[in-house]
């Protein structure tokens, strides 16, 4: 009976070696999520773009025509 407890102990020991790093992974996760969530982080490069700087990147995509661009410019200036 000695050896099967002795014998098996090393799955018991790797299985909670498994979990720890999960849960300690999980832990350190979880901080790191609250920090850029109460820090405010969002995509500041679509916070930048003055209006302008849209309707080029609009125009270059053609999904505005260039009198609709010239029109735009106009009336931003």
């Amino acid at each position: 009976m000695m050896g099967y407890w002795f014998g098996g102990m090393w799955w018991w020991m790797a299985l909670a070696g498994i979990f720890c790093v999960l849960f300690w992974g999980g832990i350190i996760w979880l901080v790191a999520w609250g920090i850029n969530k109460a820090t405010g982080h969002k995509d500041t490069a679509a916070a930048i773009n003055s209006p302008l700087e849209i309707a080029k990147q609009r125009y270059a995509k053609s999904e505005i025509t260039r009198e609709q661009f010239e029109q735009i410019k106009k009336d931003l200036t």
